[in-house]
């Protein structure tokens, strides 16, 4: 998913789940240490990838990204709840989210 896509979704996948125009959008541009695991709460928030190294591995309540395993047959670009972020690499690797809050009033 690129970011032009991401910024087109947005709007309608938010009408979907009710929210309509009640959100927050944020750009996070994460730097992943060699071998390192990091965790991002994204409870009742929204995590659409937009880029990321071949190297970085994502894991979410929605499913999984991991362009090395080839046993996945579908790649998810969004993620909600409990996101883990692995660098499988031996050197630094980037990921980029767009980061979609709700505004419950």
């Amino acid at each position: 998913m690129n970011i032009e896509f991401a910024l087109e979704y947005i709007p309608r996948r938010m009408q979907e789940l009710g929210v309509n125009n009640n959100y927050l959008i944020k750009f996070r541009h994460l730097v992943i240490p060699a071998n390192e695991r990091y965790i991002v709460d994204g409870a009742d928030q929204y995590y659409l990838l937009v880029y990321a190294d071949s190297e970085i591995t994502v894991s979410s309540e929605f499913g999984n990204y991991d362009l090395q395993d080839i046993g996945i047959n579908e790649q998810q670009y969004e993620h909600q709840g409990k996101i883990s972020i692995t660098n499988l690499s031996y050197s630094v690797q980037h990921i980029k989210f767009i980061q979609i809050i709700p505004i419950h009033q």
